[in-house]
């Protein structure tokens, strides 16, 4: 079973997997490997390759299934004569981000690193060129991300990478599941591990659109979300009630904030307007689904953002930061939660009961 210093461990070496919408394959096959480590787990591709695990065995109640995405905003080859390349760059981030000529890193099929120059690029087209350094050579479908001058790994009480969101929620998805094995009531928790959210979550929609969840499948969808000054780093893991989009179902969410209240773990209740998440995709094609989130900072690896909005800041790529107690705050919750969903919560009946006490005043 899982304990902090693995959880650390994974948290640390997923969130340094190159990854990219539509080319997150590094990331799938580390979890694989994880998986194929632990026999008591099945694991299985939808025809979008979105990945499902869940436990072998019997279950008592209907699946409990933690969703993250296995892409993070990045560069990938489109075209190239070896030295220069064609790249477009998939997610969403300022136009800002992209002047200066900054320096990126590729890396290749067979896992090599070649250092490279952003030399131009149109943001409204998210197409550029970009020089690769002497000896080196790009190939198309290679990744490619900024090159951090900064400290990565994890100080600070911070884990620093090049991309948090949101391979920090895979894993604590992962740290969650390795937990679960060992209690029979929670042998109907699962996780789902999509593509291509930053393009709209599309990988999550063809899942919620497929079936390939079970019937039945109540969803904890994480996130790594922009920390703002009401929903600060270290203060915990926060139970979302929606996003921009939509309010997530009032009834699991209630029941996943109400556990999270009695079992003392530290945590935040927010909206988390910023943006939107894959939980949007499965309430609106009739799953029960709610949000977990760890507060991000650099989300989507602008640093300085909030001078940057306000026109008065450099526009510097940074690496992406999360708390490593939220971090394991939100494993903590997952369990917690996966445990409340099949819980009462009658708000009618509580209504009632402060009627009767109250009526007598009218």
């Amino acid at each position: 079973m899982a304990d902090r210093n693995s959880e650390r461990r994974w948290l640390e070496q997923l969130t340094a997997i190159p990854t990219a919408p539509g080319v997150e394959g590094r990331v799938l096959e580390w979890v694989e490997a994880w998986v194929g480590r632990r026999p008591d787990l099945t694991r299985r591709r939808d025809r979008h390759g979105n990945l499902f695990i869940a436990q072998r065995g019997r279950k008592r109640a209907a699946p409990v299934v933690a969703v993250a995405h296995t892409d993070h905003p990045g560069f990938v080859v489109t075209g190239s004569d070896g030295r220069r390349a064609d790249v477009e760059f998939r997610g969403g981030m300022r136009g800002e981000y992209f002047a200066g000529r900054p320096r990126l890193e590729f890396f290749g099929s067979d896992g090599t690193r070649h250092a490279a120059t952003l030399v131009d690029f149109d943001p409204d087209a998210s197409r550029g060129t970009v020089e690769v350094a002497a000896g080196g050579r790009l190939e198309a479908g290679d990744i490619g991300r900024w090159a951090h001058r900064q400290r990565l790994g994890i100080h600070g009480g911070r884990c620093h990478a090049p991309a948090c969101d949101d391979l920090a929620g895979v894993a604590a998805a992962l740290g969650a599941l390795d937990r679960a094995r060992n209690e029979p009531a929670l042998r109907h928790f699962a996780v789902l591990l999509t593509r291509a959210e930053e393009l709209g979550f599309v990988g999550a929609i063809g899942a919620a659109r497929d079936g390939t969840l079970p019937a039945g499948a109540r969803i904890l969808s994480i996130e790594c979300s922009r920390s703002f000054a009401d929903s600060p780093l270290g203060a915990g893991p926060i139970v979302r009630v929606g996003d921009a989009s939509s309010v997530f179902d009032h009834r699991l969410t209630n029941l996943v904030s109400s556990a999270a209240k009695e079992s003392g773990i530290a945590h935040q209740r927010k909206l988390m307007d910023g943006g939107s998440c894959e939980a949007t995709a499965f309430v609106a094609y009739g799953y029960p689904a709610t949000g977990l989130c760890l507060p991000l900072a650099n989300y989507h690896n602008m640093g300085n953002l909030d001078e940057v909005e306000a026109g008065g800041g450099p526009a510097r790529p940074a690496p992406e930061a999360v708390s490593v107690d939220d971090y394991h705050g939100l494993v903590d919750l997952l369990l917690v939660a996966a445990r409340a969903v099949d819980g009462d919560w009658d708000l009618s009946r509580r209504l009632d009961g402060l009627f009767d006490e109250g009526k007598g005043v009218l």
